[in-house]
């Protein structure tokens, strides 16, 4: 059979400029092809050029943008013709292989295309610039889209390997702003970071299908006890020394070793401003404009405050949320936490919500307020965002109160789990909420953190004076920021051994997203390294774990 060459390389110019023929039409489309005799993609292209020796005004003034057109779309036929390279993360920061710069005089030209998202059709304009055309290292989709200012910011850093600060410098801006830049060409898979360092030790997850996710985390927390001072004197505070607070200068040095650590563990950073109450520290708001300046997001847990205090953090940076603590119904929160306090939170509430800011709640439950749970649950129903609770752990003044039997607290987390799937603002927490999860065939949450017990892996806790412990609820030093980095700090043979937790849960199939609480063990006189939760009722424990308390001996460790 004789094959017409015309018609077969009018096929392959429609297949590359499918756009250019869409927009000049049957007539100008075959007046084209008919004065090229040959046509070819780059004949095409050279005829298109309106400033080449042989200007087509009349073209020009057809459609004056359909050079630019022509040459974006011969990018995007040659990408996707093009084999797709290793898009996988390397040791360091790299520029996406297939990213592909095509300088045009023209914008908005992507958006005059089909095929590339679901905005409507928007009419070039005039404008110098450079369209965006690469392959997703995710979906292996192709992009295109104009280049903004910070897209080209953030390739400039990588290219000429400028660190943050220089940048931040050199532009007259905050790193926050540089790191926002960098992030979101990461985001969209222009730059390609390298894989998260927060990892789990692999050595005890060997055996983990399906939880790859919670053996990895993108972020990382510093929970900072920034004072001890507080306006409460709450009955199970688990400390109540007299520890210094740092002086600001410190202040400053510590948030930006906190960000180098995020930098070298490619995680984003976000600081829990908490205390004592973190707003009674004297340099508090400039320590969090500070901190806003470096890229971290923020949040506090603390008690409440004035509408005005909130007003001016939200001005410096949104909030990511604010935690208070309600510890039962009226009468017991009172008890707890000081006459007047119930009513003083719930107008705190109504406080953040006119603000914008996400609320949360947290309870420290024990065996008299864990009936007052899912009661006061309903009082907060339309007053906040979120509601949880942790269990008492009994360290300092918390060593007076009591925790509830194991059976009844199984029976407790049964209800919640329950009355969870009605109430939109309870909020899933305690680990052990995992293995009611198990047994009624739902599926599984990420437990206290997100990745289980988080001790000394996705956060620390810093203590007013320098001290970092794992976690805040009981003694867990790891080391002191007075004397180490935050990085040695975090990859020293003492934090790992809080990271890796117990070794009675080595096996246990709901170790990636559990592993119990060390707060509870260590206030109930157990070993947090090799004893297990003494309230945990996993049926598929591993062998050789050791059995759970009965309450009677739980009750025992109380007197």
């Amino acid at each position: 059979m004789k094959i017409n060459n015309h018609s077969s390389t009018c096929d392959i110019l429609i297949r590359h400029f499918p756009n250019c023929r869409r927009i000049l039409g049957d007539i100008t489309w075959d007046g084209i092809l008919a004065a090229l005799g040959k046509p070819s993609p780059e004949s095409f292209i050279q005829f298109l050029d309106v400033s080449g020796p042989d200007p087509k005004e009349q073209l020009k003034d057809i459609v004056p943008y359909i050079y630019d057109l022509a040459c974006v779309e011969q990018a995007i036929f040659k990408l996707s013709n093009k084999e797709a390279s290793d898009l996988s993360p390397r040791e360091s920061v790299f520029v996406n292989p297939d990213l592909m710069l095509v300088p045009v005089s023209w914008k908005h030209l992507p958006d005059s295309m089909t095929g590339y998202g679901n905005k409507p059709r928007q009419k070039p304009e005039p404008e110098e610039g450079y369209v965006l055309i690469w392959r997703d290292p995710i979906t292996c989709h192709l992009m295109c889209r104009d280049a903004t200012d910070d897209d080209l910011l953030a390739l400039k850093l990588v290219v000429e390997e400028i660190d943050f600060e220089t940048a931040a410098r050199r532009g007259k801006t905050s790193r926050a702003k540089i790191l926002a830049v960098f992030h979101h060409a990461v985001n969209e898979g222009i730059l390609i970071n390298p894989r998260p360092l927060i990892r789990r030790n692999p050595e005890l997850f060997t055996d983990a299908p399906g939880f790859a996710s919670y053996l990895v985390s993108d972020s990382f927390t510093l929970q900072w006890h920034i004072t001890q001072a507080c306006d409460l004197h709450c009955r199970h505070c688990y400390d109540r020394s007299s520890r210094h607070s740092i002086p600001f200068s410190k202040a400053l040095e510590i948030l930006d070793d906190f960000f180098a650590f995020t930098l070298a563990a490619h995680v984003r950073g976000h600081i829990s401003f908490t205390g004592g109450n973190p707003l009674l520290y004297p340099d508090f708001e400039n320590l969090y404009y500070e901190a806003s300046q470096r890229g971290f997001s923020l949040a506090i847990l603390g008690n409440p405050a004035q509408k005005e205090s909130i007003a001016r953090l939200q001005e410096i940076q949104p909030l990511t949320h604010y935690q208070i603590s309600l510890e039962g119904l009226e009468e017991y929160n009172d008890y707890i936490r000081g006459m007047g306090h119930f009513k003083k939170s719930l107008g705190f509430l109504d406080i953040l919500r006119e603000q914008d800011v996400y609320s949360m709640v947290m309870l420290t439950l024990n065996r008299d307020n864990m009936n007052q749970v899912l009661p006061l649950a309903e009082i907060l129903r339309e007053k906040t965002d979120s509601f949880t609770f942790n269990r008492l752990a009994m360290v300092g003044e918390g060593a007076a109160l009591t925790l509830p039997a194991p059976e009844d607290y199984r029976r407790f987390l049964q209800k919640f789990v329950r009355a969870a799937a009605s109430n939109p603002v309870l909020r899933m927490k305690d680990n052990l909420i995992n293995i009611v999860k198990q047994e009624t065939g739902q599926d599984l949450f990420g437990g206290c953190t997100g990745f289980g017990c988080g001790a000394a892996f996705n956060f620390v806790a810093l203590l007013p004076d320098g001290e970092v412990h794992a976690c805040r609820k009981f003694p867990s030093y790891i080391g002191s920021i007075n004397e180490n980095s935050l990085d040695e700090i975090y990859t020293s043979a003492r934090a790992k051994q809080y990271r890796d937790g117990t070794t009675a849960c080595k096996g246990c199939s709901l170790s990636p997203v559990c592993r119990g609480c060390q707060a509870v063990a260590y206030g109930m006189g157990l070993n947090v390294f090799t004893d297990r939760d003494p309230f945990c009722f996993y049926d598929n424990r591993p062998s050789g774990a050791s059995s759970r308390p009965e309450s009677n001996e739980i009750k025992s460790r109380h007197s």
